[in-house]
């Protein structure tokens, strides 16, 4: 018993799930820094006319109160013209869009980009009937953070 208590405890100590186990997360390799790989799919998503509606730099801000962050930045995004139909169908999914991107560096120096899938949020919200917008957003998704990560 005592060593099924010291198991357990270090499995609480281990530290938290590997990105890609985040449910609804997809998750990708990126070759370059955080910035620059927001920067990458910043400047892919205006060419597509996609409108940014803000950056947030999570490591500056927390360097501003003495709280030690790997780079960690976050771009919010949207496409009203896919986006909408989501709310029409739930409204409630206003809470996690405009979409968001994560670019961030792990301990082991690996930068990452992040992002929900659109299918995780529909799932959340209960929205059923936007198969094709959700496959829409999925497609836009997979290429535009494609196009971010490329060498």
């Amino acid at each position: 018993m005592k060593r099924l208590s010291v198991f357990i405890l270090g499995l609480c100590l281990l530290p938290v799930a590997w990105a890609g186990d985040v449910p609804g997360l997809v998750v990708k390799q990126s070759p370059h820094s955080a910035a620059e790989t927001l920067d990458r799919l910043e400047n892919v998503l205006k060419k597509k006319g996609i409108g940014i509606v803000t950056r947030w730099n999570h490591a500056e801000k927390a360097a501003g109160v003495d709280i030690p962050l790997r780079d960690t930045e976050l771009l919010l995004f949207g496409n009203p013209a896919l986006g909408s139909h989501m709310f029409t169908s739930q409204q409630t999914a206003g809470i996690d869009l405009p979409m968001k991107a994560l670019a961030w560096k792990d301990a082991d120096g690996q930068v990452w980009l992040g992002y929900n899938d659109p299918q995780y949020i529909a799932d959340r919200h209960g929205i059923s009937n936007r198969s094709e917008i959700i496959a829409k957003m999925q497609g836009a998704l997979d290429k535009l953070s494609d196009a971010a990560i490329a060498r």
